[in-house]
């Protein structure tokens, strides 16, 4: 008769103790709040609404932003109340929001000043809260990563379209809907990684051959701006992705930019390749003539020594052009002077907002890179079932260093594209950062 050893107490207290594995979070679907902001980025960023005149009348943007704020403040769920996204990059907006209006007494033209503040970016910080809030999980902020994508790629479908390009001066696209070719080009390149993020992490074959179908538009979209901030751009986002992309396998890194490369360089023309030399040999015109870069960034750095703390104000660099530098007493002999824009969005915020705003938005830059850094490392700690993807925050991260170059060469300090980015990135941040905490377990209290 066999006796029945007893069962060691050691194993039994352990599988009495041990934890269920933890259930993996329900994929929410797309409700209210999602597809406002959603219709947000088409027509805020994507000027759907100018590609297709017919919707303007609907105001899009307007109607959109202001039932998706509606929406975000009267959502009572724990995970989209606007406080969970007090971040430091938050606070740093804030308070370069703060900076703005304390400078606006000091403008050269006040009224300039004001009409950016209240028709632009009150509602850019606005829509900040509630894009970073109204995530739930990572899907949400690939869903509105995919939004944008789509929509950079729609633009640059239309474009490449309606817009033709030919030989001499007509090289390159010109004014497009809303923005001109420069600005375009820094768009299309921002959109560019999470295209590769999509092709990547897409489940489907059509979805990936929509992805594949954006990302070529994108490139030859790029090519036809034959812009050479957004060629610049383009290089710094292929470089971020080749070395720095690294949950995604090398071989498929090599694949895919060798696929975007080999594109880019079928598609340009001669004269694209005359211009790129023209800056190299100096003999562009932004290296001589009294209006191109050079010029003008030198005296803008005499605007920010002649107003080093307060600026001339939020959307005077203009005006500053006009009234402050040198050649301005020309037009009293009725000679034309060109009040041209800053094309340098790091020199522009210096010279509108003295160096305390160049450094609060030096601050949110590094703030926004270090947000994207801290969910790659906490993604690699989560389990693959709780269905984190550590390699968003890299294709944002990438898509934000293609933002920051191409920003050296325009003018786009306080452009919508840069802040929902941003948004995206805290509300990543926001979902992984909570997420990654195990099942049962909550902080310890301060000391």
């Amino acid at each position: 008769m066999a006796i029945a050893r007893p069962a060691n107490p050691a194993v039994a207290a352990a599988r009495v103790v041990a934890p269920a594995a933890p259930a993996r979070a329900p994929d929410e679907k797309w409700d209210m709040l999602l597809v406002c902001i959603a219709g947000y980025f088409l027509a805020s960023v994507g000027r759907v609404h100018e590609l297709f005149p017919v919707l303007q009348i609907l105001r899009p943007a307007v109607v959109g932003g202001l039932l998706a704020i509606g929406l975000s403040l009267f959502d009572g769920r724990p995970v989209r109340r606007w406080g969970r996204v007090f971040v430091p990059t938050t606070k740093l907006l804030l308070l370069f929001l703060a900076w703005i209006v304390l400078c606006i007494p000091f403008a050269l033209w006040v009224a300039n000043s004001v009409d950016l503040l209240v028709q632009g970016f009150i509602k850019t910080v606005l829509m900040y809260f509630v894009v970073a809030a109204a995530v739930r999980n990572v899907r949400d902020v690939e869903r509105l990563s995919v939004v944008y994508f789509l929509a950079a790629s729609l633009y640059a479908g239309m474009v490449i379209a309606r817009f033709d390009i030919g030989a001499g001066a007509a090289w390159r696209l010109g004014r497009l809907y809303y923005y001109d070719a420069n600005d375009f080009a820094t768009y299309a390149v921002t959109a560019v990684p999470l295209g590769l993020y999509w092709l990547h992490s897409a489940r489907r074959t059509a979805s990936r051959l929509v992805g594949m179908l954006g990302l070529m538009v994108l490139v030859l979209g790029i090519v036809r701006a034959g812009s050479r901030g957004g060629f610049l751009a383009l290089t710094a986002v292929i470089a971020f992705v080749l070395v720095r992309y690294t949950v995604i396998p090398l071989r498929w890194r090599l694949l895919s930019t060798s696929l975007i490369l080999v594109l880019f360089f079928a598609t340009t023309s001669r004269q694209f390749w005359h211009e790129m030399d023209a800056v190299v040999s100096g003999t562009d015109y932004n290296l001589k003539e009294e209006t191109g870069r050079l010029e003008v960034w030198r005296r803008g750095l005499h605007y920010i020594a002649d107003n080093p703390i307060f600026g001339v104000g939020a959307n005077n660099f203009g005006m500053a052009e006009g009234t402050l530098s040198e050649f301005a007493s020309r037009q009293q002999y009725g000679i034309g002077v060109r009040w041209t824009a800053a094309h340098n969005s790091y020199l522009q915020v210096a010279v509108e907002l003295g160096i305390p705003g160049l450094v609060l938005f030096l601050a949110l830059i590094v703030s926004a890179l270090k947000v994207l850094r801290r969910p790659r490392r906490v993604g690699r700690a989560i389990p693959p079932a709780a269905g984190e993807r550590p390699q968003l925050a890299q294709a944002l991260m990438a898509s934000l260093i293609g933002f920051l170059v191409g920003a050296f060469f325009l003018s786009l300090g306080y452009s919508e594209m840069f802040y929902m980015l941003v948004a995206l990135a805290v509300g990543l941040w926001k979902v992984t950062a909570e997420d990654s905490r195990p099942a049962g377990v909550t902080p310890a209290p301060r000391r």
